[in-house]
C-alpha cells in the first residue's frame, strides 16, 4: 500500500472512531440455530448488523413456522413466515409481534429486541428521523431497489429491506421496504415499529397490528 493511500485509510478509520461508528472487531453472536451475526457500535449502543433469522427461542423451543398465510391473522402465539421466496440469509425472517414479546426470548443471550425508545436514541444520535435512514441503509442496489442514492451506511448498521408479511399478500415489499419491530406495544392490539424505504432518507416511526410480519434487529443488553 502506498503512503498516500495508507494515510487516507488511517484518517477514515480515525474519523469513524471519533464520531462513534465502530465495528466490534472479531465479535460475533450466534443464535440457537448457529446463525452468525456481527456487532456494530453506534454512539453508546451496540447493535446487530444483520436482521434476525432464528427459528428457535433462547431456551431451544421452536418458534411456530407458518407457510399458509390464511392461518396468520388468527395466531395467538409467536410465529415467523416460512415462505421461502426470499433470501433468509440476506434479509432475515419476518416475525409477528408475539414472537418478539415471548418470555422465552427470541434474541440470543446478552441481547434483546430493541425498544421504541432505543430506536429513538439511535435516530436522534444520527441527526433525527428525517436523515437517519441514509446513514443506516446498505449502499447500492444489490439488495435495495431503485437508485438508493442517498444511502451511505456510514454506521455499518446495513439496514436491508426484508419487506413484510400479511395474510392477504404473503411477503410484500422485499428490496423496497424494511420494517423492524420494537418490543414496545402501544396497546393490546398494536406495537411500535420503524420502517425505511429505497426512495428517501427517513426512518419512519409507526404502529401496526401485532399480526404483521416484520424484521427484527437486536441490541446488546
Amino acid at each position: 500500500m502506498d503512503i498516500i493511500r495508507y494515510k487516507k485509510v488511517k484518517i477514515l478509520a480515525l474519523t469513524l472512531l471519533c464520531i462513534g461508528f465502530t465495528g466490534l472487531k472479531g465479535q460475533t453472536i450466534k443464535d440457537m440455530d448457529g446463525n452468525i451475526y456481527h456487532a456494530v457500535t453506534i454512539g453508546t449502543q451496540v447493535w446487530m448488523a444483520e436482521n434476525l433469522m432464528t427459528t428457535k427461542y433462547r431456551n431451544g423451543n421452536s418458534i411456530l413456522a407458518i407457510s399458509d398465510k390464511t392461518k396468520w391473522d388468527n395466531l395467538t402465539e409467536g410465529a415467523y413466515s416460512d415462505d421461502n421466496s426470499t433470501d433468509i440469509k440476506t434479509y432475515g425472517r419476518l416475525y409477528n409481534w408475539n414472537a418478539v414479546n415471548d418470555s422465552r426470548n427470541i434474541a440470543p443471550k446478552g441481547w434483546h429486541v430493541a425498544t421504541d425508545s432505543e430506536w429513538t436514541i439511535l435516530t436522534t444520535y444520527l441527526g433525527g428521523e428525517n436523515v437517519a435512514g441514509s446513514k443506516l441503509k446498505e449502499k447500492s442496489t444489490i439488495h435495495w431497489e431503485y437508485a438508493n442514492s442517498d444511502a451511505t451506511n456510514q454506521t455499518f448498521f446495513t439496514a436491508l429491506p426484508g419487506g413484510s408479511y400479511w395474510s392477504k399478500t404473503g411477503i410484500f415489499g422485499v428490496k423496497d421496504f424494511g420494517y423492524w419491530w420494537t418490543s414496545t406495544q402501544k396497546d393490546s392490539n398494536k406495537a411500535y415499529y420503524r420502517t425505511m424505504n429505497s426512495s428517501n432518507i427517513y426512518v419512519f416511526r409507526y404502529t401496526s397490528d401485532k399480526n404483521a410480519g416484520f424484521s427484527v434487529r437486536c441490541i446488546k443488553d
